[in-house]
């Protein structure tokens, strides 16, 4: 990985990134740390800081490595990377060690974070806003019955605002 510049991200898509190319979201430490795939988030300005934003279920395994944690990091993976992806999305790090199942090699940033060698991308970020997702501020009950029903597998996400404080760039 090669420390770049915020402007590194002006050349990608925001849209694509986390939508379409998911990514993967890592918190812990060099020694115990676990990652998940996130589809759900976006990229942008806030309060005059460039922010990602993610929505992680508490009974995800990563949620308390990042509720533990102050940083964590978002990692692209190219494309020949989408079975790693799927696996870190569906299987649990409770059951098996998905860093090695899915062939990535962990690298640490100036930060503490923990990356991967085979992002294209990857964004050093320190948490700034949490809050819990609660049915009545839901303003669209369609996503309620959509998305948060019996069958949906879990509560209401938690929100995390991360402000990018770095961004690296594969070197592959």
């Amino acid at each position: 990985m090669t420390k770049s510049n915020i402007e590194a991200l002006a050349k990608e898509n925001a849209f694509d990134l986390i939508g379409k190319q998911w990514m993967l979201v890592t918190a812990g430490t060099e020694e115990k740390f676990n990652t998940m795939t996130v589809s759900w988030g976006g990229i942008g300005w806030l309060w005059n800081r460039a922010v990602a934003f993610i929505f992680i279920r508490p009974e995800r395994y990563t949620y308390e490595f990042i509720e533990a944690q102050e940083r964590l990091t978002l990692s692209v993976l190219p494309e020949e990377y989408r079975k790693a992806l799927q696996l870190c999305g569906s299987k649990s790090g409770r059951d098996m060690n998905k860093v090695e199942a899915a062939g990535l090699h962990p690298v640490k940033t100036e930060a503490g974070t923990i990356g991967f060698e085979e992002a294209r991308l990857t964004l050093s970020c320190r948490k700034l806003f949490r809050t819990e997702m609660e049915e009545c501020n839901f303003l669209d009950k369609d996503i309620l019955s959509r998305w948060y029903n019996d069958q949906s597998g879990g509560s209401f996400h938690a929100v995390y605002v991360l402000e990018i404080e770095d961004v690296y760039e594969g070197d592959k």
